[in-house]
């Protein structure tokens, strides 16, 4: 098996100089390991010295032949796409939004379990209702809840309930 060579862009030195300024340890103990393997060491000298392993020497060499500097830093992935799309997303945001119909639905104010059960019968998707608290959060909803008001409520009777501060009767604690 032939060795793997390392581009010769840059210095042994000027690799170790570039690895004590980097702010990612990964990335630098990489810089580490090229820069040692560059200077004369074998690989697994090289490698134990950056404290890595020889295949991740390697996989760093074969990153940075074809990237460059850029190529030693860690590309995170995209993750798991959301379970339910962009449209089905603004949908299921207006429903919250709208809230429930007393009447029609018989509740005030949806639970996580509700929003399971909804997201189940529009779309066809289960969630638990854990799962359920991080798609709310995911789109931007808080944990809290509007405080509930009966339906039937008055404004103006509540504005004339609420004491005023020229009525002593009202405001004595006695009366």
């Amino acid at each position: 098996m032939t060795a793997l060579d390392i581009r010769k862009d840059r210095t042994p030195a000027v690799l170790r100089k570039l690895a004590k300024a980097e702010a990612n340890p990964r990335a630098a103990r990489r810089l580490l390991a090229i820069a040692n393997a560059l200077s004369g060491m074998s690989r697994k000298e090289a490698a134990e010295a950056a404290g890595m392993e020889r295949q991740a020497l390697r996989d760093a060499v074969v990153r940075y032949n074809a990237h460059g500097l850029d190529g030693l830093y860690d590309c995170g992935g995209n993750g798991r796409p959301p379970r339910l799309d962009a449209q089905e997303q603004a949908e299921f945001m207006r429903i919250v939004l709208a809230g429930p119909d007393p009447e029609a639905d018989g509740i005030s104010a949806f639970t996580r379990e509700d929003l399971a059960h909804i997201c189940e019968a529009r779309f066809g998707k289960t969630f638990h209702p854990s799962s359920m608290s991080r798609v709310l959060r995911r789109l931007g909803f808080s944990r809290q809840k509007a405080r509930p008001s009966h339906p039937k409520q008055d404004p103006a009777e509540m504005e004339a309930f609420k004491k005023s501060p020229g009525d002593p009767e009202r405001n004595s604690v006695y009366a």
